[in-house]
């Protein structure tokens, strides 16, 4: 690392405090590198995983809190689904509640051996649920303050870094401005260096304004810095580190050029921590090459840092004078005109992102905001937009909040509106939560009450994804409420439809069914194809559900027609999904393999592993159905994995109990109950009581079959328990059979 000072004891003292005798595993599991902005914490504890990253065979986790940002600071659930997705967990299968991820994220990170560097922690409670429970991971953490809690309550290590020491300084300035300055007076370097407080952020920002001015003479430039030193001296600072600091960007912030100048303080506007070329050209209302220019400049004076390719980030100091620049130089109309500028590029790059990944979902009519002339994202493809949507996704959530916090409602409600059905597709629950809400007040700031429904419907949504129906009821009623009093006969439909998905889910079938006959009759009344065939599709599910199989069919086959004429291949192939199913309870075994087929090959053409993981589920049960049984083995297991990637628990246990009816099928009981175990774990794990009872059932007879009575009388007994307050036909039969069969066992 160009212009990193070995500070060899710093180093040595965490080899002592973290590893030990070489040999030896740590014997502890924490330690706090404390010290005052600017003093090089970050760079020496990255410089130290770095060095040491052979240790770790299990890899790193490194994450920026942003404790000491302008903007909020990166709350630890947020932190804790990032080290989540790193460890592999899949997006939907990372828990909503912040117990349940810091509880996964201990247990998959028992046994390994990973070095966590957290930054910029503010407060140990920002810390704490981020630290590994085993002392074969180390935990590293930098901050500001003395976290003296993790000190004494979690025994961590505390390593204080100071200001360098004057060869040190010296050192450092010699090694950024080596190659282009020769000769320099070693006193003068030592008043250099005294000047910059000896911080290693402002020795390296001092050194590379002496390396672009090698002709200046190093007293001149001193000069320079001594007299900027004496103006915040007479502004009476108290705090001598901080001074030095300010001195430094202040003497080097004149050196620039009125354009890059402007560039630093509008960037101190940006909404989030790291920007791109392209959001930098609409926040400073220029062409792109020029922003990528001026940024170059920027980094290279060290007034900004890139991290990527075309992404630059602040260090959080430099934010801070940058922002004061921006109060001080920029009127409010020029700072809110900059502002709105970006917030209008972020808010139509997102709906060039749903616009790519969800086509078919209702869209935000825009401004066009000609008058900014700025380069809208725009993808090609859904891989491109899916790229940008993992660079942007932390902006996106950071411009909705800061629209709201400006008062500019109408692109906050539209950021939520238009992400939600990103949200749907690829997350995060906890971004989509906390857009909601930002986004239901912005709609009720202006009075949008067709925004607040849609936004109360998103809500709803999200509670239903993570379990938490009667807050979800509460959702649609209000959003259905909303509605109703408007007069959107479509979103009534909308919401009605939610409500009877909300339904299925809690297996109120016959609830359901009455929500879904309403909004056939509305679209209907509508003439709105779309929403009745919506409609008709869902009163199919509900029908096979209540094994009114032949009706099941009839709505299927009506729907296959119309998704066919519409070019809407998702929906042909759940028709024919649909189909497949209630074929297979016919035994109608032709047709249904037919159907699973075609709907198969729709997946797998449109390179859609969603919609294939879940059909393949029902392939295995039509292909046991005519005696393929080891060839359902393989669409069960190919189905499991697809789903373990998408993160859909529930779907990953119906594929791993349709292998272990494939493997009772080939009589080999043990692995049969193998299977259904790892089923039942999950399905308990959701909280699924009608796919527990099911499941539990599974196993029970092929216990029995193993010659284990006793289990097996146990797990349908528990399987009754499971589905005693279901009352529908399947539920009945179900409850039969079991019945039955622990009379027979008697």
């Amino acid at each position: 690392m160009r212009g990193f000072v070995n500070r060899v004891a710093e180093l040595e003292r965490l080899d002592r405090i973290l590893l030990g005798e070489l040999s030896q595993p740590p014997a502890i599991k924490l330690a706090v590198v404390a010290g005052t902005a600017g003093v090089g914490k970050t760079s020496l504890a990255v410089h130290w995983a770095h060095r040491v990253r052979t240790r770790f065979p299990d890899g790193q986790l490194y994450v920026n809190m942003r404790g000491y940002d302008p903007g909020p600071p990166v709350a630890a659930t947020q932190a804790l689904e990032h080290f989540l997705r790193a460890l592999g967990v899949p997006r939907g299968a990372v828990p909503v509640d912040a117990e349940a991820k810091a509880s996964l994220f201990r247990s998959l990170v028992a046994g390994r051996r990973i070095l966590v560097l957290l930054d910029n922690v503010a407060t140990a409670a920002q810390a704490r649920p981020l630290i590994p429970g085993t002392s074969e991971c180390l935990t590293l953490v930098t901050s500001r303050s003395r976290l003296s809690s993790l000190v004494f309550h979690n025994g961590a290590h505390r390593l204080t870094v100071d200001m360098l020491t004057e060869s040190e300084a010296v050192a450092l300035l010699r090694d950024v401005t080596a190659g282009y300055r020769a000769n320099d007076d070693e006193d003068q370097l030592v008043e250099l260096a005294r000047l910059c407080g000896r911080l290693p952020l402002a020795l390296r920002i001092a050194a590379e304004r002496a390396a672009r001015e090698p002709v200046v003479p190093l007293d001149a430039l001193a000069r320079e810095l001594r007299d900027e030193s004496s103006l915040w001296d007479a502004l009476a600072g108290d705090n001598d580190d901080a001074d030095a600091v300010r001195s430094v960007f202040a003497w080097s912030y004149r050196a620039l050029t009125e354009e890059s100048a402007r560039f630093f303080r509008l960037l101190a506007l940006h909404p989030g921590a790291v920007f791109s070329v392209s959001a930098t050209a609409a926040l400073t209302g220029t062409p792109t090459s020029d922003a990528r220019r001026v940024l170059d400049v920027l980094a290279g004076a060290h007034m900004l840092e890139q991290i990527a390719p075309g992404r630059y980030q602040f260090h959080d100091l430099l934010r801070f004078y940058a922002h004061d620049q921006a109060r001080e130089e920029e009127s409010d109309e020029s700072r809110a005109e900059a502002l709105r500028r970006v917030l209008a590029w972020y808010v139509h790059g997102a709906d060039s992102l749903q616009e790519s990944l969800n086509p078919m979902s209702p869209r935000v009519v825009l401004d066009s905001n000609a008058r900014f002339d700025l380069p809208f994202p725009g993808f090609s493809t859904v891989a491109e937009a899916s790229e940008w949507y993992a660079l942007e996704r932390p902006n996106l959530l950071a411009a909705t909040r800061a629209a709201a916090d400006a008062g500019l409602y109408e692109p906050a409600w539209q950021f939520a509106s238009i992400l939600h059905h990103i949200y749907r597709i690829l997350g995060p629950l906890d971004d989509w939560r906390i857009v909601t809400e930002v986004g239901i007040k912005a709609a009720r700031q202006v009075g949008n009450k067709r925004a607040e429904a849609e936004l109360l419907e998103s809500m709803a949504t999200v509670c239903v994804q993570t379990d938490q129906l009667v807050h979800g009821a509460r959702y649609f009623d209000m959003c259905l409420a909303i509605r109703r009093e408007v007069g959107d006969r479509l979103g009534e439909v909308m919401a009605l439809n939610g409500m009877g998905q909300l339904n299925l889910r809690r297996r109120e079938l016959t609830e359901a069914g009455r929500l879904f006959r309403e909004c056939l009759a509305i679209a209907g009344d509508l003439d709105n194809q779309f929403w009745q065939a919506v409609a008709r599709g869902n009163l199919g599910v509900t029908a096979h559900q209540v094994m009114d199989n032949v009706t099941a069919v009839e709505y299927a086959v009506e729907n296959l027609d119309f998704h066919k004429s519409a070019g809407n291949p998702l929906g042909a192939g759940d028709s024919l999904h649909a189909l497949a199913r209630s074929y297979r309870e016919l035994g109608r075994h032709a047709d249904a393999l037919e159907s699973i087929v075609q709907a198969i090959e729709i997946a797998r053409k449109n390179d859609n592993r969603v919609w294939e993981a879940y059909w393949l589920i029902e392939y295995g049960h039509i292909q046991r159905s005519v005696g393929q049984v080891f060839e359902s083995l393989v669409s069960y297991q190919r189905a499991a994995v697809l789903q373990r990637e998408h993160g859909d628990r529930s779907r990953e246990a119906q594929a791993l109990n349709g292998a272990g009816l494939a493997y009772r099928d080939l009589e080999r009981y043990k692995e049969s109950t193998d299977f259904h175990r790892f089923a039942v774990a999950i399905h308990r794990e959701t909280r699924d009581q009608w796919l527990l009872g099911v499941t539990l059932n599974d196993l029970a007879i092929s216990c029995e079959l193993l010659g284990d009575a006793d289990m097996a009388r146990q797990y349908r007994e528990g399987g009754l328990a499971s589905i005693a307050n279901f009352d529908d036909p399947r539920a009945s039969e179900l409850r039969r059979q079991i019945v039955q069969a622990l009379r027979t066992a008697e």
